[in-house]
């Protein structure tokens, strides 16, 4: 009997740490996508750096969580191929006259990333999405910007995923 209730914490500790390396992968994946916009780095090697250095790695005395190496590829390469349909609809969701190559790199980076989850992984609730990018967002960008990217993450989540709402599909 006692079995049973030993083993509910080890799961929690589990979905936690997965939890964890799934946020991990999506704050490397944000930094790796801004480090592309400002540097011009090509993919491969910007995953090479990323995978060979940051994740789980040690740089510059930080020590950086280990992530999930899949997601974060599948982030920073979703955004890569859907950048020409993720682009107008976060324009879209943007304030009329703040086009999306006006916002700041590292902002315009969450919303990206944030907006292809949203639209490519259905098996993740957008609420869950919306907030592991805002809290992104929180780590590099003061309070307005935070609660802009909640407010555009949010809208488009509604657009894409209007059942999850209880909405009618938009």
């Amino acid at each position: 009997m006692n079995g049973a209730r030993d083993q509910e914490p080890k799961n929690e500790r589990n979905d936690e740490r997965k939890a964890n390396r799934r946020g991990a992968a999506r704050l490397a994946a944000v930094q790796a996508l801004y480090q592309m916009d400002i540097a011009g780095t090509d993919l491969n090697e910007i995953l090479a750096e990323f995978e060979s250095h940051w994740l789980g790695g040690e740089v510059e005395g930080d020590k950086y969580l280990p992530a999930d190496a899949n997601l974060f590829r599948s982030i920073v390469r979703g955004v890569v191929a859907d950048q020409r349909q993720l682009d107008p609809a976060i324009d879209q969701a943007l304030t009329r006259g703040w086009p999306l190559k006006r916002v700041e790199a590292l902002v315009r980076a969450v919303l990206r990333a944030g907006c292809f989850e949203l639209q490519s992984r259905k098996d993740i609730p957008a609420r869950v999405i919306v907030s592991e990018y805002v809290d992104v967002a929180n780590a590099f960008v003061d309070r307005d910007e935070t609660g802009m990217v909640n407010a555009v993450l949010d809208m488009l989540a509604r657009s894409s995923r209007a059942e999850e709402f209880g909405q009618k599909g938009g």
